[in-house]
């Protein structure tokens, strides 16, 4: 898991380190990069290359005779079948139709769904899908799992180097799958804590702004969601040093992090992990009740 991965910040991956900075011609080049390092990954999509290629041979298609019958380029066709690109699902479909393959290849979107997502995106999902408890203090922007779609394209397009159409959409749909774990049966618990200026700061506009407050008061009442806010007129305030996140297992195991503790990297072992439980408990006592925290998103709104 990378530096960033259990927290779920400002980052299009939470974290996740970025897969390129050009922007791609989705038109021409359906699908997305191989994220580099990404091992497992990348075995998927040469597996799926290969049997794209296996069955074009048979059918005696060149790549580019499959291109015209697909209606893509060749460069495209063997970027797939090489393993280079990740190929987006009505790519596969296509191809399955072309060859003939009677729904073995569009079967494989199956595998390559997960790969599209970075590697350090996945992992953290696999994390979170575990996790019983959630602890989670959020202090420049609204954290990733209580986000609208359209709040974080908006956070993603602020960052530079700017990300590309193709860049962003995927980050945009992994961050919308993670937020499933919201709506897991049975549910997890979870604690965020959100600074004031998380919740004032107009990314994306006004109206953005509105429906974000109004999703928070509708997550909020999730009978297994608490949130709170930090004030900033809180003088006496432990949180100073940066994002925390806790996540913690059915089997009593936890993996936690902090900005600026332990060189910023996930820790696991009990004595780090009760000093960032110790403050995050801290930070909880000092933020206003949840009771109070939806009253003053609610006056948020209005002046909003």
């Amino acid at each position: 898991m990378g530096v960033n991965g259990v927290n779920g910040g400002a980052g299009g991956t939470d974290g996740a380190g970025r897969a390129g900075a050009e922007g791609v011609d989705t038109a021409e080049e359906p699908g997305w990069e191989v994220e580099p390092g990404d091992e497992s990954g990348a075995a998927v999509v040469a597996t799926v290359g290969r049997q794209i290629r296996l069955w074009r041979e048979v059918k005696g298609l060149r790549a580019a005779d499959l291109g015209d019958l697909i209606g893509y380029g060749e460069d495209l066709v063997r970027k797939v079948e090489r393993g280079a690109r990740i190929p987006r699902p009505e790519f596969l479909d296509k191809v399955d139709g072309a060859v003939g393959a009677g729904g073995l290849i569009a079967a494989m979107k199956r595998d390559v769904e997960e790969v599209r997502y970075p590697k350090q995106v996945r992992d953290l999902a696999k994390m979170e899908a575990r996790a019983v408890e959630f602890c989670l203090y959020s202090n420049f922007n609204v954290h990733g799992l209580l986000q609208t779609d359209e709040f974080s394209r908006a956070i993603m397009r602020t960052w530079r180097p700017a990300y590309g159409p193709e860049e962003l959409d995927r980050y945009l749909a992994a961050r919308r799958g993670r937020r499933a774990v919201l709506q897991k049966s049975p549910a997890p618990e979870f604690s965020f804590i959100q600074e004031e200026v998380s919740l004032r700061r107009p990314v994306g506009g006004r109206m953005v702004l509105r429906r974000q407050l109004e999703h928070l008061l509708e997550v909020g009442e999730l009978p297994h969601v608490e949130i709170q806010v930090m004030p900033t007129e809180r003088a006496d305030h432990p949180g100073t040093g940066g994002r925390i996140a806790i996540l913690k297992f059915e089997d009593g195991t936890a993996v936690g992090r902090m900005d600026g503790d332990f060189g910023g990297r996930p820790v696991s072992d009990p004595k780090r992990l009760r000093i960032l439980d110790l403050r995050y408990g801290i930070i909880r006592s000092k933020a206003l009740t949840p009771a109070e925290s939806r009253d003053f998103i609610e006056q948020l709104l209005g002046e909003t």
